[in-house]
């Protein structure tokens, strides 16, 4: 017996007018979810993915965004006639989405106990202590460790994979029939990653609940869904099985997708290099106050007295789970924030500078954040932010200079300059991240720290920003501190690995011995995860 879909999408068309230009972001694009079922749509950045999702939802910015045809039908109803008030009724509690970007999505001014909370309240009318309940066991499902002491977190007080697992629990809250995963995936570390599509399969399966999978992580795809819709600058070029479009793609641009992911290998390790950063004993511990006093009782070990050391024209990579301690490790080596133990740069101390002090060696000194809509200002240009750190240390120079500048470092990294005009938003996850590399490139640093450069990009566009890290690299004698989760990028783009867990380093080496020869079970665990693609997370297999 056939199931009746849950989800039909049938010719829809999105189309957004900027003054007088018009943009067809999708063109007639059909497909259907069956209850527990799961359908991926998959392509590049600006294929229409995520922009197919929204609709779904109407969350696109109307009036801006228009329909020009298609309906999309949810247990026979049409969405798209809906008003705003009926709309309200179905998002977060029949339909739910995880967003790509967890930290523009959840509020920056409410706990994670409150956010999760209005959700409940509102379509469960679940308050006081059932909500926390609720909300205590919803934590403890996606994974977070000691649920009760994060309900009175901020988003901020997270690392970016604990966050995108409060988006779940959020999602997930209501039991939806639907659930639009968008990127679900991007910011865990791959363990975690199994974990959370583990907990997927699981509650797909218990409640029957069909989801839409947005991801670049073609793995990922294989492993968990029943059917894949392929596409390219807004049209689906491709649909079937899994398994037929996996096996048998037909068209040239599924190829295409099936063969990219970063390739090609880091410089021979060079340890006579001079080196550029380097970090004795560094602690990183946060004070845990209790009571009315606020009276210390211990410390959170962030990090926990690591030895590192960066030399120029190579890579060090940072991996281990989300929460582990990576990125303070390297924001106390930038001297973003303080941290006990010796630090130098270039052979001078620079851990007992104040940020004031530091500012001079800035220009040296930069960093490529994880989140590149994020760390992008909306209300300023191309120009203006890449040129915002000429502005401190390049005083002497006019204004056509500082473009020529901007011009040059776009060029670098491979985007047109006559596009420094425009603003964050204009751009791709892909390019929006090159945008970052050329705002740190524009000052010729000595050392760059990049925080997940990689991880909300799709395969293709990782292999090209690996390409071009390499290349400047390489070209540039640069000092590279590269964090990240994904240990694919790392091994096309490190030298020398350290592991890191629970603030504390587990295991070093030569990239080429920690990857071929792990000792500890817990490297042995990540590089299983990471490179064990046949072996899928138990509980997660496509029905």
């Amino acid at each position: 017996m056939t199931r009746e879909p849950i989800l039909s999408v049938e010719n829809l068309s999105v189309d957004f007018t900027q003054g007088g230009s018009v943009t067809h972001a999708v063109k007639n694009v059909s497909f259907d979810i069956k209850p527990g079922e799961t359908v991926a749509l998959v392509g590049e950045s600006g294929s229409g993915k995520s922009v197919t999702a929204l609709s779904v939802l109407q969350l696109l910015a109307y009036p801006a965004a228009k329909h020009p045809s298609g309906k999309i039908l949810f247990k026979g109803k049409d969405l798209m006639g809906l008003s705003n008030r009926d709309m309200r009724s179905v998002r977060g509690n029949d339909i739910t989405m995880v967003f790509q970007e967890p930290m523009t999505s959840l509020n920056p001014l409410h706990t994670v106990e409150k956010q999760i909370g209005e959700i409940l309240e509102l379509h469960k009318g679940l308050t006081g202590l059932d909500a926390r309940a609720r909300t205590v066991e919803l934590l403890d499902q996606v994974g977070i460790r000691d649920p009760e002491q994060r309900l009175q977190s901020y988003p901020h007080q997270l690392s970016g994979g604990q966050r995108q697992r409060v988006m779940i629990a959020m999602a997930l809250a209501n039991e939806p029939d639907l659930l639009i995963a968008d990127e679900p995936t991007t910011a865990l570390d791959v363990t975690v990653q199994a974990q959370i599509l583990k907990l997927l399969g699981e509650l797909q399966k218990k409640h029957h609940m069909a989801i839409l999978l947005i991801t670049h992580d073609l793995g990922i795809v294989r492993k968990v869904a029943n059917r894949v819709c392929v596409m390219s600058k807004g049209e689906i070029v491709e649909t079937g099985t899994t398994k037929q479009v996996f096996e048998k793609p037909k068209h040239a641009y599924t190829k295409h997708l099936m063969a990219a992911e970063p390739k090609g290998n880091p410089p021979k390790l060079d340890t006579k290099a001079p080196v550029v950063m380097e970090g004795d004993d560094v602690k990183v511990w946060f004070p845990v106050k209790r009571g009315f006093f606020r009276k210390t009782v211990g410390h959170i070990k962030a990090v926990d007295g690591i030895d590192v050391t960066v030399r120029a024209g190579q890579t060090l990579g940072v991996v281990g789970e989300s929460g582990s301690g990576k990125t303070t490790l390297g924001l106390a080596l930038t001297r973003m924030i303080s941290s006990e133990g010796e630090i130098r740069f270039e052979g001078g101390t620079i851990d007992d500078k104040s940020f004031k002090q530091m500012r001079p060696l800035r220009k040296d000194i930069q960093i490529v954040f994880q989140d590149p809509y994020g760390s992008l200002s909306p209300r300023m240009s191309i120009a203006d932010i890449v040129s915002e750190g000429l502005n401190v240390h390049g005083a002497g120079l006019t204004r056509e200079e500082r473009r020529a500048c901007v011009a040059s470092a776009l060029k670098e990294v491979g985007l047109d300059p006559s596009t420094m005009d425009r603003y964050p938003h204009e751009f791709s996850g892909g390019q929006r991240q090159r945008i970052a590399i050329a705002r740190a490139l524009v000052l010729e640093p000595r050392f760059i720290m990049l925080d997940e450069p990689t991880s909300a990009l799709d395969m293709s566009v990782q292999a090209q920003i690996v390409d071009l890290l390499r290349d400047l690299q390489k070209k540039r004698n640069l000092a590279y501190l590269f964090i990240s989760h994904d240990l694919k990028v790392v091994r096309a783009l490190a030298n020398e690995i350290i592991v890191m867990r629970m603030g504390e380093v587990v295991e070093s080496g030569p990239s080429e011995k920690v990857f071929d020869h792990p000792e500890t079970d817990y490297t042995k665990a990540l590089m299983a995860a990471a490179f064990d693609l046949e072996a899928a997370p138990e509980g997660v297999v496509a029905q």
